[in-house]
């Protein structure tokens, strides 16, 4: 364990994704979403595409832990269960994806899918049909194969959610309860996968302390009348991850972070 310690401490710019982790586990306590968005394009520059994910997945399965409970009573049980229905049987193909993708390619994906989907929260652009469950089922799929190809489940979800009748309080526990849901499944993918190793167990339970508190300070100064001031707080943050996970792929032509 001591030894496994010492590697994770050697890796260069572990410290850059440790502050990645505390950051991501704020705007995930505040705003209910964005994890992803802003540990992934800067955990790509520090350790390879599966390992960045499954380090992520490690974290989102402690950090979020205290705030799960609470979560789940004030969601709404039924899209909840759509929706992960609809990723159980699309993230098998998002996984064989990002198993065969290549490192660069991971690394601008993740930085221009995260700026993509900002554009389009930022742009205000909104589902406007009816919350059918034929439809709640299909965005489950999508985040499903997103999810499993760069790590990225929570924006069709949170598009989708943007068009809710649902109080703001439902939205946000709902997106928190599915990302958690997400989470567990790729966590039993990569067990049954053999993919998990005890440098990246160590690693990611090393990325959980920072988010873990992060989690808790975000959930702690959440305050529901000023859910524009945490969106935009959280768009920013999302921006600037993006942007460093693109300049690291232009600066170093996609060399390993």
């Amino acid at each position: 364990m001591t030894e496994a310690l010492t590697q994770v401490f050697a890796i260069p710019g572990v410290g850059w994704l440790l502050a990645a982790a505390f950051v991501a586990g704020v705007v995930r306590g505040f705003a209910g979403f964005g994890t992803a968005m802003i540990f992934l394009p800067v955990a790509a520059q520090v350790v390879d595409p599966v390992t960045a994910i499954m380090v992520l997945v490690l974290m989102d399965f402690i950090g979020p832990l205290p705030a799960i409970p609470a979560a789940l009573r004030n969601g709404h049980p039924r899209d909840l269960m759509r929706l992960v229905i609809g990723t159980l049987f699309m993230l098998p193909i998002g996984l064989a994806v990002l198993f065969w993708v290549d490192p660069t390619v991971f690394k601008l994906a993740v930085s221009l899918i995260s700026l993509a989907m900002l554009v389009l929260l930022v742009g205000g652009l909104r589902y406007r049909g009816a919350m059918t469950p034929p439809l709640i089922y299909a965005t489950g799929g999508l985040s499903g194969l997103l999810g499993g190809a760069v790590g990225i489940p929570g924006p069709p979800v949170i598009l989708l959610y943007m068009a809710s009748p649902h109080p703001a309080s439902v939205i946000r526990a709902n997106n928190m309860a599915y990302l958690f849901f997400y989470t567990v499944l790729m966590a039993v993918s990569f067990l049954v996968t053999g993919k998990f190793t005890v440098a990246v167990l160590v690693l990611g339970l090393v990325a959980a302390l920072p988010y873990l508190l992060g989690n808790m300070m975000g959930w702690w100064i959440f305050r529901p009348g000023y859910e524009r001031l945490y969106r935009v707080t959280a768009y920013l943050i999302i921006a600037a991850s993006a942007l460093s996970g693109l300049a690291s792929v232009v600066s170093f032509g996609g060399g390993a972070g």
